[in-house]
């Protein structure tokens, strides 16, 4: 395979995802126990997730670790049913990012581009490919997201 010059970059660790069926023993562990703080909430019926979205670091360097549980644990997608649900990356173009990297044949979750928990544009990488998309996340769903100018500046 020819892969072309790479018209983006990986800037670094955005956020990690933990689900399970009661937010309130994760929140005990991370926040109640190991301190990390609370810095916002999401719940969205689309991405079935009532999540809470803590913070480690602060500025440019911060990492979020998002405490999901499902809002109905039978319906897709399912954010409890592995414990490590997905780990965010910070892109710098990520329209591009997507372009290109499906043009290279890696599949993305349905969904495209869209409004994340935090306020940035977001889509995810499926963790399986199939036979239009042969790549995916070698079991592993990553959610590329864009990131804010002074990330770029900082990390880029």
């Amino acid at each position: 395979m020819n892969i072309t010059a790479r018209p983006f970059k990986i800037l670094g660790l955005q956020q990690i995802a933990i689900g399970g069926l009661d937010k309130g023993k994760l929140r005990h562990l991370w926040v109640d126990l190991l301190g990390v703080p609370v810095t916002g909430n999401f719940k969205s019926e689309r991405e079935n997730v009532d999540e809470d979205i803590c913070t480690l670091g602060q500025g440019v360097h911060a990492v979020e670790v998002d405490l999901m549980q499902p809002l109905d644990p039978d319906k897709k997608p399912a954010v409890h049913a592995t414990p490590l649900n997905h780990i965010g990356l910070w892109v710098d173009d990520l329209p591009v990012a997507v372009q290109w990297l499906e043009a290279q044949g890696l599949r993305f979750a349905p969904g495209g581009i869209r409004r994340g928990a935090a306020g940035h544009d977001i889509c995810f990488v499926h963790p399986k490919g199939n036979e239009q998309f042969p790549f995916g996340g070698e079991g592993v769903l990553i959610e590329l997201v864009q990131a804010p100018a002074d990330v770029v500046a900082a990390l880029g």
